[in-house]
């Protein structure tokens, strides 16, 4: 019997999240800080078992959630650019951006491991974040697609395929 497989949409509403951010364009030029109301989605692909069910989605749900909840509220900035700093005293942490130093209150602050705050880098770095929780490792998906988007219109998708031992075997 062939093994029939399904894509579960995860689009919810409340997959959302309001962040503070400056796109770094080189190592002297960048945007002023602004914000956005962030979306994410989730596409994951995975056999349909015999119970006619894939696996429980609620999980994907959840976590999606925490991680959205982890940046509502926060400035984003990345700790991987080459042309920023990052500097603390026991106040703020110091943004040093081409001989700007900018104040940050820790409990305002996110510090990302990306090299800039896009939604190429965001998608990426939600993926990840996923890929690596051992709930969602544990769950038998072939494939993962996760968009994210600063707003209406502007989306950046990032995915994820399962390597079995057949691919794993060609590769080498």
């Amino acid at each position: 019997m062939p093994q029939d497989t399904t894509t579960i949409e995860i689009s919810k509403e409340y997959l959302h999240f309001a962040a503070a951010h400056f796109t770094l364009f080189s190592a002297t030029d960048r945007e002023n800080l602004h914000g956005h109301n962030f979306q994410v989605t989730l596409d994951a692909t995975a056999r349909i078992a015999e119970d006619g069910l894939t696996f429980d989605y609620n999980i994907l749900k959840k976590a999606l959630k925490a991680l959205c909840d982890e940046l509502d509220e926060q400035v984003l900035m990345p700790t991987q650019s080459p042309y920023l700093e990052i500097e603390k005293d026991n106040q703020y942490t110091f943004i040093i951006f081409n001989g700007e130093r900018i104040p940050f209150l820790d409990r305002d602050l996110t510090l990302l491991p990306v090299r800039n705050i896009t939604v190429e880098e965001m998608a990426q770095y939600f993926l990840d974040r996923l890929r690596h929780r051992p709930d969602i490792a544990e769950l038998d998906v072939n494939h993962l697609v996760l968009r994210c988007s600063s707003g209406e219109g502007q989306w950046a998708t990032a995915s994820w395929q399962h390597q079995s031992t057949e691919q794993a075997e060609q590769t080498i």
